[in-house]
């Protein structure tokens, strides 16, 4: 498991990083918000969590981790 900070605050962004991760079937994806966890595949998932601030991302792959960091950097918080 690997654990980031991502920022999705408008909705474009949220639509393009679930397309995204959409492609790696193999990796589990969640986002965590103080108490709650979903699923980071989900767009109602993730609009029902406050985006306006970066929200924890957790990633489950047991393979291409490199990968998928690369795919998600313009998602990465600074």
């Amino acid at each position: 498991m690997k654990a980031v900070k991502v920022s999705l605050n408008s909705i474009d962004k949220v639509k393009s990083f679930v397309n995204d991760i959409s492609g790696f079937s193999s990796a589990e994806f969640d986002l965590v918000s103080g108490r709650y966890v979903i699923d980071a595949k989900s767009i109602m998932g993730i609009f029902s969590l406050d985006i306006s601030k970066p929200i924890d991302l957790n990633i489950y792959s047991e393979d291409n981790m490199d990968e998928i960091i690369e795919t998600i950097k313009p998602y990465l918080a600074e």
